[in-house]
């Protein structure tokens, strides 16, 4: 089985090198031309058994009018998700959650977020504690159908690649004692200003490690499980938003002044 899925990773790699060069050709085509990704969905392919793990994709972008790959990128997860429901969370939509569920220091710091990436940090470490499902970011692909991937009594799946965690995968039940912790971490790192090691420490995976520590919890290994990158790039991704990637964000410009 391990065997076949590696051989999946590989195919979805090719696949998205077609596709990313097929997305040249379109947008030089079509350089307006753009997809919507929808706000919501239900399972294409109903469940009948129980999980742990809520039954729902979560993701968010700055925009859900996206270019030609991007868009291929979702109908693959689709693909790979029959039996999950769908939610894409805009700015405004996470904005909401925050406001009508979340404690007020959670919120002001939220508020202070100037950085798009880091208010997804924060809104996946939050909706995932507060609700549950699968997080996976707008770049990424599974290469496995998640049904197979998550066993119905797991309550939590991290991401680790061939350093540390990562949180462009998370699964979880809500309540789960990292996310409240790594929640915890980035509300002092955020009333701390702690914006040295930019994003990635501010709210990113540096938050997930921390939390995790020594900690024993559930994970897999990212060649299992998903891709990053493998349909998509800065360019198609951001192809509205020149330089909008937060690897180019000063951390000066992470928080709103005060």
């Amino acid at each position: 089985m391990s065997l076949l899925i590696l051989s999946s990773n590989r195919f979805s790699k090719i696949l998205g090198n077609i596709v990313k060069a097929f997305g040249y050709m379109f947008h030089l085509l079509f350089p307006k031309k753009r997809f919507t990704i929808p706000k919501y969905s239900n399972a294409i392919l109903p469940s009948k058994s129980n999980s742990q793990i809520p039954k729902i994709l979560w993701q968010t972008n700055y925009t859900n009018r996206v270019s030609l790959p991007v868009y291929i990128n979702y109908l693959f997860n689709r693909l790979m998700s029959l039996d999950y429901e769908y939610r894409y969370a805009s700015n405004e939509d996470i904005l909401e959650l925050f406001e009508n569920n979340a404690p007020k220091n959670l919120i002001d710091a939220y508020k202070q977020l100037n950085d798009g990436a880091a208010k997804a940090d924060l809104w996946r470490l939050f909706v995932l504690n507060h609700i549950g499902g699968v997080y996976l970011d707008i770049d990424a692909n599974f290469i496995w159908p998640l049904s197979k991937l998550i066993n119905p009594d797991e309550e939590e799946i991290f991401l680790l690649n061939k350093q540390h965690y990562t949180n462009y995968f998370i699964a979880s039940k809500k309540s789960n004692i990292v996310l409240t912790k790594a929640i915890d971490i980035v509300i002092e790192n955020i009333n701390n200003k702690k914006t040295t090691g930019g994003v990635y420490a501010l709210t990113g995976p540096d938050v997930i490690n921390k939390a995790i520590a020594d900690a024993k919890v559930n994970s897999r290994f990212y060649r299992y499980v998903c891709v990053q990158g493998a349909f998509t790039n800065e360019h198609f991704h951001y192809i509205d938003k020149k330089q909008g990637k937060w690897i180019h964000t000063k951390k000066e410009d992470i928080l709103k002044e005060q």
